[in-house]
């Protein structure tokens, strides 16, 4: 009996033409020179940055840092050629992934952060935290954007997480300014 093969056309469509974002390792400090070679090869980069004021014997100096040291984000399709390039730039040490697979880091992930940056409000890196309520902001620079709720002391934070690198974000809201909501986006 002879059976016919049949191809997979469901997969050899899915996540070839797409692009998603990835994390991808950096030697250490090597962040903006990173961002700078992706730059010069056209490769969509995010490196998430904010203020922060150094403070030397003789001086103190506002600078830029990055908000997850050591890495940086780039989109791009998932394809062979597509992560050789990436992985061909200096500084970069590999693509965050397991079992020998890269992994995609959600696109809500990425754009809460990039809002939060975007809203002039204060930020800095925060401790990784799974507990907390859900919330959603519902007004303010901050509208839409979703995350955990904490306390810590007399002010409330929310925390916007990369499951992926297992770093997160926080800025102080109002908590009359959040609503709660039963699940995150997918």
């Amino acid at each position: 009996m002879y059976v016919e093969p049949q191809a997979p056309t469901e997969l050899v469509s899915v996540g070839l033409t797409t692009e998603c974002w990835y994390a991808v390792q950096t030697r250490s400090r090597f962040e903006k020179a990173v961002g700078a070679e992706l730059s010069a090869w056209g490769i969509e980069h995010f490196l998430a940055t904010f203020q922060d004021v150094h403070q030397w014997k003789d001086r103190k100096k506002v600078v830029e840092v990055p908000l997850f040291s050591g890495y940086i984000f780039v989109r791009l399709q998932d394809t062979e050629s597509a992560r050789l390039q990436v992985l061909k730039t200096n500084g970069i040490v590999r693509i965050l992934g397991t079992g020998g697979q890269i992994e995609q880091v959600p696109d809500f992930e990425i754009e809460s952060i990039r809002q939060l940056l975007g809203s002039g409000k204060q930020c800095y890196p925060h401790p990784f935290v799974r507990e907390g309520s859900w919330v959603r902001m519902r007004r303010g620079p901050l509208a839409g954007v979703e995350g955990r709720l904490i306390r810590v002391k007399s002010q409330t934070r929310m925390v916007l997480s990369v499951q992926l690198l297992s770093q997160s974000v926080a800025t102080e809201v109002d908590a009359w300014d959040v609503v709660p909501i039963r699940e995150r986006r997918p």
